[in-house]
């Protein structure tokens, strides 16, 4: 925490709290004036806090007393000398939880992720410290950094808000949290796993809000888009949507869905979880704690008289089985894997034992996407390419590439991106491509068959969206491959 804004925050807190600051902080000598107050700090606090937060300069007795005002709140448990092994037992685990320092604390991280639009939030216990960072447009910041020995008190606050078993320290759980934020009502998804210093927790904030976007606005270059929204009004075969976690699939099988929907068509889906709950479509969530996995809720779909299905992701081969044989005989299938590039799901099927000859005969195409970070349209300058960086991108170094690069402000916290956007690559099955599936030829050479005959691939998409204005060298190196 800086002297500039130190004082500030210590009197707005102290005040919440229905406290007096004492006389001695209000004198005209300690104050400044906020164009004395350094842009880039006052810049990332009110991309955090605000833009209605004020500024002056605090003595490093003021910081000192701020600092300890906040040991001092969170209870005197939590000073760095405490052993938090002392508070193994559940019901005083129990009774930390429910103080209301720690709720307050919990909650108040939680509000700063969603208005950071973060898609997760990762507590992660150290020897010295309780570290709390948030993915935000796909990378990790650190938002917060706790004694470590407050790690047992929010923990089991989490726990406790999760519904788990708060005096299980030892094995993994997952659970879900319904949280009424200060600004939006969201689901959180929450993972614990065991460590040497404590249990790591992470928490995939699910915002429905964010979920449903248009198929139209989701970044797909117009070629793509016609040929995928041809092939989704298909009546039968299976498309799938490939990238890693975070690449945004789900968002794009949703906005898929919004665009078929109608009242002529049933649809039904199995996902882990739901995430977005939409009007005349049957939605089953997986519950693996009672037998209720992709498979098993399959099997009772197909029997539902679907005409569309969709599964939140293949993930063996008994899955994959039931998913082929359902789009074989008359249904419309989505569904996800995790796979680097489109061509590369087809020998993910073969590796998990299904016959080539059913994946040629049921697979109509494959959407293989990332996103990818914005620039920042408020610090944005012009940038001219480098020859290093045409070099690494595979750009001929006869080619003028102009580009955009943000230089940081208090609108992106100082990092030069702002929002993302999907970068796309889709292999549409055709005979050549089926022929080739049969002769079990590798990925690489499906794929090599598919850009020779028109397909743009993930790093080409990227460019694309280079020479747009729209994103950054080190973007397209950090997301895509040659």
């Amino acid at each position: 925490m800086t002297s500039e804004i130190s004082f500030t925050l210590y009197t707005q807190l102290l005040e919440k709290e229905g406290l007096v600051p004492d006389e001695d902080f209000y004198e005209s000598g300690n104050l400044l004036y906020e164009d004395d107050v350094d842009y880039s700090v006052r810049s990332k606090v009110r991309y955090l806090l605000g833009p209605g937060i004020n500024f002056v300069a605090a003595h490093e007795l003021h910081i000192k007393k701020m600092q300890q005002y906040w040991r001092d709140l969170l209870s005197p448990e939590f000073h760095a000398s405490t052993d938090a092994t002392d508070y193994d037992q559940e019901d005083q685990l129990r009774d930390m939880a429910s103080e209301a320092p720690v709720i307050t604390l919990v909650n108040n991280i939680i509000d700063q992720a969603i208005d950071l639009n973060a898609s997760d939030i990762h507590f992660e216990p150290d020897e010295q410290l309780f570290r709390v960072r948030c993915r935000v447009d796909g990378v990790l910041v650190n938002i917060s950094e706790l004694p470590a020995a407050s790690k047992a008190a929010v923990s089991s606050r989490v726990k406790l808000m999760a519904h788990l078993d708060i005096g299980e320290k030892r094995l993994p759980q997952d659970g879900r949290i319904k949280f009424n934020g200060k600004t939006k009502i969201v689901d959180l998804r929450v993972s614990t796993l065991p460590g040497v210093y404590g249990e790591s927790i992470v928490l995939r904030i699910l915002d429905r809000s964010d979920v449903l976007v248009d198929l139209e606005n989701l970044g797909m270059p117009a070629g793509i888009f016609t040929v995928y929204n041809e092939n989704i009004h298909s009546p039968h075969g299976m498309i799938l949507v490939t990238g890693p976690t975070g690449s945004g699939k789900t968002t794009t099988l949703y906005a898929t869905l919004d665009k078929i929907f109608s009242s002529e068509v049933k649809i039904v889906t199995v996902e882990d979880p739901v995430e977005y709950e939409f009007a005349g479509i049957t939605q089953v969530q997986v519950n693996t704690k009672i037998g209720l996995t992709f498979a098993s809720g399959l099997r009772t779909i197909v029997r539902q008289d679907p005409d569309i299905i969709l599964i939140g992701e293949i993930r063996d081969k008994e899955t994959s089985e039931i998913a082929i044989e359902s789009s074989l005989t008359g249904h419309l299938v989505f569904s996800t894997l995790h796979t680097n590039d489109a061509a590369g799901a087809i020998t993910r099927l073969q590796d998990m034992g299904i016959e080539s000859y059913l994946i040629s005969s049921s697979l109509l195409a494959i959407l293989a996407q990332r996103l990818i970070r914005k620039v920042c349209s408020h610090c944005r300058k012009r940038s001219l390419m480098t020859e290093p960086e045409k070099k690494l991108l595979g750009i001929s170094s006869s080619e003028k590439i102009e580009f955009f690069r943000g230089s940081g402000c208090e609108h992106c916290a100082n990092t030069g991106y702002r929002g993302r956007i999907g970068i796309y690559e889709f292999l549409v099955v055709d005979d050549a491509i089926r022929g080739l599936i049969m002769d079990g030829v590798d990925a690489g050479t499906i794929g090599e068959y598919a850009v020779n005959n028109g397909m743009t691939t993930l790093r080409a998409d990227a460019l694309s969206k280079l020479r747009k204005g729209l994103t950054t060298p080190e973007e397209i190196l950090r997301v895509s491959r040659l």
